[in-house]
């Protein structure tokens, strides 16, 4: 994996990793990517590939080069990568991602928790254990107001009234 950062290397500056699905992005992950950039220098996003999203939810709405195009045009944001999950992968963690990242920060948003990494069943939890081996600060509720939207409940809304003939988006 190589990252090109558009700012920095690490060592004298700060970087940040995040990291999800983004399967569509909303305000929620607008308002984590905004507030984790702000946490540092060089703002790293880890997006889930196609694989993960599979077993995660059993489809995938855009693909991972759109979602990964997308990620890239938005401001904060200096690089993009994507995750090296195989098909029914059984590690779902971004382990693999950060052991080579080696970000000075791991920023989660509202959806993920100090009780979450505390469950062994959460993916969170390899995470955390493996970021306190490596010295990486975790992060918790980056951005504003907690868990805002969910991707996979937008999809199902706009699954359900396309049917009706109404297109939601707010």
């Amino acid at each position: 994996m190589t990252v090109k950062n558009k700012t920095a290397k690490r060592g004298k500056r700060k970087i940040v990793a995040v990291s999800g699905g983004w399967d569509p992005i909303h305000i929620g992950h607008v308002r984590l990517i905004n507030a984790a950039k702000r946490l540092g220098d060089t703002l790293v996003v880890i997006l889930n590939n196609d694989n993960w999203l599979m077993q995660k939810k059993g489809f995938v709405f855009m693909s991972e080069t759109d979602r990964k195009e997308i990620l890239e045009s938005l401001a904060a944001v200096d690089t993009v990568v994507i995750t090296s999950h195989k098909k029914n992968d059984p590690d779902r963690s971004v382990c693999r991602e950060l052991l080579k990242l080696r970000p000075h920060i791991f920023a989660n948003g509202g959806d993920r928790n100090l009780v979450d990494s505390k469950k062994k069943s959460s993916s969170l939890n390899s995470e955390a254990v493996l970021c306190e081996r490596l010295g990486i600060k975790v992060v918790f509720n980056v951005g504003k107001g907690g868990k805002l939207r969910s991707s996979t409940e937008l999809v199902s809304r706009f699954k359900k009234e396309s049917k009706h003939g109404t297109i939601p988006f707010s």
